[in-house]
């Protein structure tokens, strides 16, 4: 079984999105160690890219402030691995396919294996092309995380089939940021996943506070939450850890109600 599953063997899954090296790469561990004792169930750790497409202006600036202080994908994975020496929980990457490529797929995969990472997700590979990193990720067993999103229709159940770990369920279009209202269409979605597949599938895009934590998570397997703890970051930067830990604790308590 996939340790992808452990996250929401207890139930709703909260997962918060931390962009690695953000202020800096001490601080990421510290924000990482307070999310999981305050009850995150996954991490989605963010390598930053020059480029992040799907993301919106909070994580957009995250992503500058990690790379202007240094940040690279070795020292990203040198985080993982002083992080797997107490964090038990699955951990994934967040990040894009020229990060991937510019490592080399395979390396990149296999370091991925060999540090402890559980899976990956890279919105900016379509579906169909997926097949330039499956081969990979089946060899060193790490889950290559599909995403569906509300334009998705047509393709929802064919995706929902090949999945892996877990279901990255996009909550509504455009990029990632704080909303005050989601697709009305996501209780549709999540109901066609389940009727092809038992993988769990978890929402996120927007979600910043418990109110739409627990909506979420009532309709889904889980929460995903970045850019409401990425503010936490550029607001209180190192000083942020503790602050990252009881909003983690508050959304954590939401998502149990659901």
């Amino acid at each position: 079984m996939s340790n992808i599953k452990n996250a929401f063997a207890g139930g709703k899954a909260f997962i918060p999105f931390i962009t690695c090296g953000d202020p800096d790469i001490d601080t990421t561990y510290k924000v990482v160690i307070e999310a999981v004792n305050n009850g995150a169930d996954l991490i989605e750790l963010g390598i930053p890219f020059s480029d992040p497409t799907a993301e919106g202006p909070v994580i957009q600036e995250a992503n500058i402030r990690a790379l202007s202080g240094g940040i690279t994908t070795d020292k990203v994975f040198d985080l993982v691995r002083k992080l797997r020496e107490t964090v038990t929980i699955p951990l994934v990457f967040m990040t894009y396919a020229n990060v991937v490529f510019s490592y080399g797929a395979d390396r990149f995969i296999r370091t991925c294996s060999e540090v402890g990472i559980d899976g990956l997700i890279i919105p900016d590979i379509p579906y169909e092309e997926k097949e330039e990193f499956t081969p990979y990720c089946d060899k060193y067993d790490v889950d290559l995380i599909s995403m569906i999103a509300p334009t998705s229709e047509d393709r929802i159940a064919k995706i929902a089939k090949e999945a892996k770990g877990f279901i990255y369920v996009v909550s509504s279009m455009g990029v990632t940021g704080t909303r005050s209202s989601f697709s009305n269409d996501l209780s549709h979605i999540t109901e066609k996943i389940r009727e092809v597949t038992d993988v769990p599938c978890a929402i996120g895009f927007g979600i910043s506070n418990p109110e739409q934590a627990e909506k979420m998570a009532s309709i889904s397997d889980g929460a995903i939450v970045g850019s409401a703890i990425i503010k936490i970051l550029a607001q209180y930067g190192k000083d942020a850890p503790s602050k990252v830990g009881e909003f983690v604790k508050s959304m954590k308590d939401a998502v149990r109600k659901a």
